[in-house]
């Protein structure tokens, strides 16, 4: 599934081609894409102004003309490709693609019209109109995403407020990272990724981890982000692009992450893999220790 620096890039891509353009018309071809919107999409959509795209976490939102937004979610698997119109039309083969599930027509303000395709292989993804509303520091989010905490990239985001909530956690410390209410924007491959570089086993448990080894772990998680921000993400197959179609290049930089079998960087040892939470978790079995960083101090900051 895309996490923040997949989908960081996508808003990225999309935001010069959509900023402050209208939306001409809509086109839903598939039903599970707008699953969670209340009325008519096509409708509620057509006239209306995209004035900027805002994110938070995993989370995309158009900003409308009106105090409401247009809210994506890639799910496992969405993508988006923009088409400008070449001598008034697009290429047939696009608009027949077996995965589009919405398409849009939209006009910038130059008069350029361009197709905006929403391609979604397992239809986990969607869009939704939600009304805006104000959260704890004042800015203006969807209140479908009003849950959804701050990300690291956040400029607003502060990392002592974060610490104290994981330390006060009993829950194992990957399952802390991956709750979205909590700390934003980090999925499996991340979380994996900041908890090897700061020495930390996924299962120790939360409040057993020193304050100081915490924030290290959330600076790491910021770091192992802006770098794959760097790079246009993590790619491992075609269901990941930007909206040109390129791939990420970041899984070349992946310490532990889908490397199972593999020696470590760090120390030579063989990357481990184990099932968690429906999933899987790669580490270092001599670099992260399953016992609690107090324990382990030489591990601490």
């Amino acid at each position: 599934m895309p996490e923040l620096p997949e989908v960081e890039v996508v808003r990225r891509g999309l935001t010069p081609f959509v900023h402050n353009s209208t939306i001409n018309r809509v086109e839903v071809r598939h039903d599970r894409a707008t699953r969670r919107n209340q009325g008519s999409f096509t409708d509620q959509l057509q006239g209306r102004v995209i004035q900027h795209i805002s994110r938070r976490g995993k989370f995309l939102w158009c900003v409308l003309d009106q105090p409401e937004a247009l809210v994506v979610h890639l799910g496992m698997s969405g993508q988006f490709r923009v088409y400008p119109w070449t001598d008034q039309a697009v290429p047939a083969e696009q608009r027949r693609h077996p995965h589009l599930r919405i398409l849009g027509e939209i006009e910038q303000p130059s008069g350029a019209i361009l197709d905006l395709h929403f391609l979604d292989q397992r239809t986990f993804g969607g869009m939704h109109l939600s009304p805006l509303v104000l959260d704890d520091r004042g800015d203006h989010i969807p209140e479908s995403v009003i849950h959804i905490a701050r990300d690291p990239l956040d400029p607003k985001f502060n990392a002592g407020d974060i610490v104290k909530k994981i330390h006060n956690s009993q829950s194992e410390i990957k399952r802390v990272l991956l709750n979205q209410s909590i700390l934003s924007g980090i999925g499996n491959i991340y979380a994996d990724e900041a908890l090897f570089r700061s020495g930390l086993h996924g299962s120790v448990i939360a409040g057993e981890v020193t304050e100081k080894h915490l924030l290290e772990l959330v600076s790491h998680v910021k770091d192992v982000m802006n770098e794959a921000l760097d790079e246009g993400g993590t790619s491992f197959d075609a269901l990941y692009v930007n909206v040109n179609g390129e791939s990420g290049y970041f899984s070349r930089s992946l310490a532990v992450y889908g490397r199972e079998g593999e020696p470590c960087d760090r120390c030579g040892s063989d990357i481990q893999r184990i099932s968690f939470m429906n999933r899987s978790s790669f580490f270092c079995g001599k670099c992260q220790p399953r016992i609690p960083a107090v324990a382990h101090p030489e591990r601490a900051v």
